[in-house]
Formats: structure tokens, C-alpha cells, sequence
């Protein structure tokens, strides 16, 4: 595959954050979890950020899921700190990118905006043949598709023009 095609990348930044890259076809060329051995922030979240951006091609349609506001525990200042170092990483290496609520993410898989993360696993095999043990990877996997979508919206369903209008707006 040549640098200059087009391709699809999902993110879903975490800890173990999920990165899914789509060829033109729609084929996957790479899904997993992105992981780091550094034990003390920031340097783990900054290196989980430069894994993620060495991963990207200059041509890639980026979509990132959005920071999930509701969320409470000690682990959420983690996830903002991931999720706003891969962010300034995009911008700072020349990349653009689509940020994708996360009930945006389930609706487009699943119809429906509160789906819980167990439950989307069956539709996401049933729609797309895709099957990942990680929530991470599979969320990142419907990014993809987000992805791709912004390009070729032919053949999608009435709930996933509504969050494509939301994506692009």
C-alpha cells in the first residue's frame, strides 16, 4: 500500500488505547491496542500519544472518540490526559481529525446512543464481520467506519446519517 491512499483510522484513547486503520476497501490493515511499559505521568500517556502517531500516514481520515463527560472515578483525569496529549500530537504532527461522542459511536453500530459495551460486540460482527476481545479495538474499529463514512455514505442506515451529520457538521 502506498503512503499517498487513503485510509480509515479509528481511535479510542485509554490506557490501553484502540487503533484501527481501514484500507480505501474497507480491508483492515492493523487493529490493536496500543500499550506502553512507562509507569509514571506523563511519560506513559506521552508515550501511548507518539505510538499512536506512528502509526498514522499523511493522508489518513482520523476519527477520535470524544471524552466521555459523564464518567467519574480516579481513572478519568488518566483518560483526559491521554486523550488531550494524542490530540495536541495530531495537530502538532499536521493531521486533522473528526471527534466522534462515544454515544455517537454506539448508535452508529448499534441504532441506539446507550448501548452498553457488552452489547455491541453482536452487532458489530453481524454489520461488518469484525470481532476484537477489546472494547478498545472495537470501538476503534466503529471509528473507522466513521471514518470511511465521511467519504462514501452509500448504503448506510437512517441512524447512521444522523451521526454522520452530527461528525461532519
Amino acid at each position: 500500500m502506498k503512503r499517498s491512499q487513503k485510509r480509515f483510522v479509528g481511535i479510542d484513547p485509554s490506557t490501553k488505547t484502540g487503533i484501527v486503520v481501514l484500507s480505501e476497501q474497507g480491508e483492515v490493515i492493523e487493529s490493536k491496542e496500543i500499550t506502553t511499559t512507562e509507569k509514571e505521568d506523563p511519560k506513559r500517556m506521552m508515550d501511548i500519544a507518539k505510538k499512536v502517531i506512528n502509526n498514522l500516514w499523511f493522508y489518513d481520515v482520523i476519527c477520535i472518540e470524544g471524552f466521555s463527560y459523564g464518567s467519574r472515578g480516579a481513572g478519568v483525569s488518566t483518560q483526559y490526559g491521554i486523550g488531550w496529549l494524542i490530540r495536541a500530537e495530531l495537530i502538532r504532527n499536521g493531521y486533522t481529525y473528526y471527534e466522534v461522542a462515544p454515544s455517537a459511536v454506539k448508535k452508529f453500530a448499534t441504532g441506539k446512543g446507550n448501548t452498553k459495551k457488552d452489547e455491541m460486540v453482536l452487532p458489530i460482527y453481524k454489520k461488518w464481520g469484525f470481532e476484537h476481545s477489546s472494547d478498545n479495538v472495537r470501538d476503534a474499529y466503529v471509528l473507522a467506519q466513521i471514518a470511511k463514512a465521511i467519504h462514501n455514505q452509500e448504503g448506510l442506515k437512517a441512524y447512521q446519517m444522523d451521526v454522520m451529520k452530527k461528525v461532519i457538521a
